[in-house]
């Protein structure tokens, strides 16, 4: 990458440790006194902007954020960003369209569903996919003692990965005393939502569908599903408002510290290394300023690295930041409990789950295609799309909404850095190879969505047009 210009505030350390050296009789020449750092790319680009705002909802899967704000990978590429908890994701997402926010940790399924106008109409891109896994469902203690009833067993604990069919004689047994079986999701286009209605639709459970007069998404459901913020999530279960949910952590696993519920399944059990939370902006804002498009991402590239690096010897320290105030304030424990390689499912039992966070093996801050194609079946799935489409068109989409061109360009730069080697920049036409690692089995090829839309039982089907 060509070098086009030094930001000032860069070349202030610079330029003051040279004056000190030359006043002490140091160093007769300015290229003989600063050696250089890994830290300090060689490649600063001409920003259009350097003072940024992101917003973010307090989950651990924020933490790229917090790491390229903390190790100071941000100000290395010129950047001073503020980040700022936000109340919801739809507050969230309205403050980067209005251009309160620069940008913001995203749920997936934001970016594409502003972009196709389904809920808020809007261009907003993604060049960076911050994470892979990180959710549960939790269902609560009486839910749990009744599933348990129905489960395999192993030296007194269940056998995993737990399916929906234990919780079908559960929604019998409600259903005989008239009362309607609920769950929490965090919004009607997160992976959250898609991920719970997934597993209750492998068991044949129908989770309800989105019309044009129904946007509750509740329309022949089995299990009412709806709307509350991450953070209430424990406290809404604890009131019997619901009876189970699906979120990201540390929110299960505070269910299981306040002894109040049992994560009973986690999204990687559900779809191993499935995608999560993105990194947004408006197109609009990413056409203005591209340099700086790719210097963010640089940063957050190099902070999903540290994230992994050494089979996760960073993960305390990360565990440490994230238990600040300013970002989730959680307590270290309930953080720790899913960041540094084992999951707590009912209380005492914990096991290995190495790979429930991942935020940079697997090529995970690649923008995929097919991760983004995968998104859009389940809104045509559940009815947020309401007509059939096209492959083509589910391809056209895909590259409306993901930007790995933007991608490329950053970590091309973190090979000229010494940050990153070329083998670590990914091989491919934009889609994952086909996998069928979900708990139903059924196949996924990015390339063929209405294929695999006509494979899954429960949900709209379409034909290939």
């Amino acid at each position: 990458m060509k070098v086009i210009m030094y930001n000032i505030r860069n070349l202030l350390p610079l330029f003051l440790i040279t004056l000190m050296l030359n006043g002490c009789g140091g160093g007769s020449e300015t290229e003989n006194v600063y050696t250089g750092t890994a830290d300090i790319p060689e490649t600063l680009l001409e920003l259009e902007k350097d003072e940024l705002k992101f917003g973010f909802i307090k989950l651990t899967d924020m933490v790229p954020l917090a790491i390229a704000k903390e190790k100071g990978f941000f100000e290395d590429e010129g950047l001073y960003v503020t980040l700022e908890a936000q109340a919801n994701w739809k507050v969230l997402l309205d403050r980067v369209i209005s251009g309160e926010l620069d940008g913001a940790h995203m749920l997936a399924g934001q970016p594409i569903a502003a972009s196709i106008g389904f809920g808020t109409k809007a261009d907003v891109v993604t060049p960076f996919s911050m994470d892979l896994n990180g959710n549960g469902i939790t269902v609560s203690n009486e839910v749990w003692e009744l599933m348990k009833k129905n489960l395999p067993m192993e030296d007194g604990k269940p056998v995993h990965p737990i399916k929906a069919d234990a919780l079908l004689p559960v929604l019998e047994e409600y259903d005989d005393k008239g009362k309607k079986f609920k769950m929490g999701m965090v919004f009607p286009v997160s992976t959250h939502n898609y991920e719970l209605r997934y597993w209750l639709a492998a068991a044949g459970i129908h989770p309800g569908l989105y019309t044009e007069n129904d946007v509750t998404g509740t329309t022949n459901a089995d299990v009412l599903l709806s709307v509350t913020p991450p953070p209430q999530m424990p406290a809404t279960l604890e009131s019997g408002t619901i009876d189970g949910y699906c979120v990201g952590e540390p929110w299960n696993q505070q269910a299981v510290v306040k002894g109040i519920g049992v994560p009973v399944v986690t999204d990687y059990e559900i779809w191993k290394n499935n995608p999560e939370k993105v990194f947004g902006v408006t197109k609009k804002w990413a056409d203005e300023h591209p340099n700086t498009m790719i210097a963010v991402t640089k940063a957050l590239i190099r902070a999903a690295k540290w994230l992994d690096a050494n089979d996760g010897a960073n993960r305390e320290e990360a565990v440490r930041i994230l238990s600040q105030s300013e970002y989730v304030g959680a307590d270290y424990e309930v953080i720790a409990a899913s960041m540094t390689g084992t999951y707590e499912y009912e209380k005492g039992d914990k096991r290995p789950l190495p790979d429930f966070n991942v935020f940079y093996k697997y090529d995970a801050t690649y923008p995929f295609y097919s991760d983004c194609i995968w998104y859009l079946t389940q809104m045509r799935r559940w009815g947020q799309i309401g007509e059939a489409q096209t492959d083509d068109w589910y391809k056209e989409t895909a590259k409306s909404v993901y930007l790995p061109d933007v991608w490329r360009k950053a970590a091309q730069a973190l090979v000229e850095d010494g940050h990153l080697t070329p083998s670590e920049l990914p091989e491919t036409d934009g889609y994952r190879a086909p996998t069928d690692e979900f708990i139903d089995g059924i196949l996924y090829d990015g390339k063929q969505p209405n294929a695999y839309l006509n494979k899954l039982e429960v949900g709209l089907k379409d034909e290939v047009l």
